[in-house]
């Protein structure tokens, strides 16, 4: 594991999450002041959009609008080229808990996937679903037995999608149908042991590696945040680690993407932990980067 010099982009967030880079400048939601934000290299940010139900998950469609889960009230919001904001699909019907991170395609189709229960609320886990948001804004249920499908990434040839599940300890693959439909699920990744579903305080110390947001590269690895080792991983297929970067002390690490003007500038979101009793009025969460030597890959 080589060692690396961790650099603060910015910071007094909230929660910072589902980092993107676009148009040589950074792309990041920040949950509890709601808003989505863009942060240029030199660190300086603008606020794009508020967004009241918490914003999470970033990606654009073809014609450049702005696609944005919010959390909350499990909708998909559209910010068009004209700056005009509107509801892009309304998903509540199919959640358990919240609606969660989203990539979205070449031809504009957005897969996003829920949190199955209430965790802010400290519920008992359950299996969540992954749905597919068409470019006209209809909804299709691909799977309804996810353990908390979090992170997503499509490969760079747009064939598979891989889907991190965080109470899973694992990222599963699918093979993506010329016209947005999904076959061939299979294990990807199973980097430890995934636990038992219960009671959610017996749940949560058995989770070994949970993997949240993440990113591709063009060795077909994937940096994950791991949400509870307060960690940046690099897996090879098959669920070996390949390269670690440690969090500073007292801070974990939710979020990841590769970026900047040659690929290989891995920013990191992070924060002392994810909840909102304790994020929302606190403005603690950093952006940190530093370099590495693989490039990004696919989508996001």
């Amino acid at each position: 594991m080589a060692d690396r010099t961790l650099s603060t982009l910015l910071d007094g967030g909230g929660f910072f999450e589902a980092p993107r880079w676009r148009e040589d400048r950074w792309w990041v939601s920040d949950f509890y002041r709601g808003v989505v934000m863009t942060v240029a290299p030199d660190g300086s940010s603008t606020e794009v959009l508020k967004v009241e139900h918490q914003p999470s998950g970033l990606g654009w469609m073809p014609d450049g609008s702005l696609l944005v889960v919010s959390m909350k009230d499990q909708r998909v919001l559209r910010l068009d080229p004209r700056g005009q904001v509107s509801v892009h699909a309304e998903l509540a019907t199919y959640c358990g808990g919240h609606l969660n991170d989203m990539v979205v395609d070449a031809e504009g189709r957005a897969y996003v996937g829920e949190f199955g229960f209430d965790l802010q609320a400290f519920a008992d886990p359950a299996p969540a679903k992954l749905m597919r948001v068409e470019e006209s804004g209809a909804v299709t249920v691909l799977a309804d037995d996810l353990l908390f499908p979090n992170g997503m990434l499509i490969t760079p040839d747009g064939r598979s999608l891989l889907v991190g599940e965080t109470a899973g300890s694992r990222y599963t693959a699918f093979t993506i149908a010329p016209d947005g439909s999904l076959s061939d699920r299979r294990v990807w990744a199973q980097v430890a042991e995934a636990p038992e579903l219960g009671p959610l305080a017996q749940t949560l110390p058995q989770l070994k590696f949970a993997p949240d947001g993440c990113t591709l590269d063009a060795e077909g690895c994937v940096w994950a945040a791991d949400a509870v080792g307060a960690r940046c991983v690099r897996l090879a297929m098959g669920g070996e680690i390949v390269d670690e970067i440690g969090a500073p002390e007292g801070l974990g690490i939710f979020a990841c993407m590769l970026g900047g003007a040659d690929g290989r500038t891995l920013l990191m979101c992070a924060a002392p932990d994810f909840l909102e009793a304790n994020r929302a009025h606190t403005r603690e969460a950093l952006l940190l980067s530093t370099a590495v030597d693989v490039p990004h890959a696919g989508l996001p």
